[in-house]
C-alpha cells in the first residue's frame, strides 16, 4: 500500500471516531471507537487496514488485550488465517495462567494468559484499540515473552501521544503502530 493510500485510510478512520467530552472525568476527551465497529463498511476498512499491514509479515498468533482487543484481534487473526489468544483481566481465565501486574494512575491491575496460549518461538501480533499510558500493552508483551514468544509489534487504532504510552513501549523494546493520533486526551 502506498503512503497516499495509508493517509487516506487513516483520515477516513479518524473521521469515524467519536469524541466524547468530559468522559469519564471532566477535561478528558474520550476517543470512542465503537462507531468504527457499528458500520459494516467502516469495520471492513478497519480490518482490511490491519490485515494488509501484516499480510507479508504474518504472525503465527494474534493476541488481543481485554476487551476491545478481543473484537479486533479475533477478526484480524481469522482474516490472516492464524490463531487468536485472549489476554484477560485477572480471574477470568479457567485454566492455568501466568500473570503480570502493572501500574495505573490510580493503582494497579493484573492481566493473565493461559500457560499454553503460545509456544516458544512463536511470532505474536499484540493488538488493542488504543494506546494511552502503555501499561496494558507492556504487560501483555511481558506475558507473551514469559512463555517464550516474540512480540513482532504492538498495534492499535488510536494513539494518545501526550500520555506517553507509545514512547514508553518503544523504550521497552516494543515496536508500535497506530493508524490515528490524537493530540490531547
Amino acid at each position: 500500500m502506498t503512503d497516499d493510500f495509508n493517509a487516506g485510510v487513516n483520515d477516513y478512520l479518524r473521521s469515524k471516531i467519536r469524541t466524547v467530552p468530559d468522559w469519564p472525568a471532566p477535561g478528558v476527551q474520550f476517543r470512542d471507537i465503537t462507531p468504527l465497529l457499528q458500520d459494516p463498511k467502516t469495520f471492513r476498512v478497519l480490518i482490511d487496514a490491519f490485515v494488509h499491514r501484516y499480510m507479508d509479515r504474518r504472525p503465527d498468533v494474534v493476541a488481543g488485550l481485554d476487551a476491545r482487543g478481543f473484537i479486533l484481534g479475533s477478526v484480524v487473526a481469522y482474516e490472516l488465517g492464524v490463531g487468536f489468544v485472549p489476554i484477560r483481566k485477572k480471574g477470568k481465565l479457567p485454566f492455568t495462567t501466568v500473570e503480570e501486574t502493572y501500574e495505573l494512575e490510580y493503582g494497579s491491575a493484573t492481566v493473565e494468559l493461559h500457560t499454553d496460549a503460545v509456544k516458544p518461538g512463536q511470532r505474536v501480533l499484540l493488538i488493542d484499540d488504543l494506546i494511552a499510558t502503555g501499561g496494558t500493552m507492556m504487560a501483555g508483551k511481558k506475558l507473551l515473552e514469559k512463555l517464550g514468544a516474540t512480540v513482532i509489534e504492538g498495534v492499535a487504532i488510536v494513539d494518545l501521544p501526550e500520555l506517553g504510552g507509545s514512547a514508553r513501549l518503544k523504550e521497552g523494546g516494543l515496536e508500535v503502530f497506530t493508524f490515528v493520533h490524537f493530540a490531547g486526551h
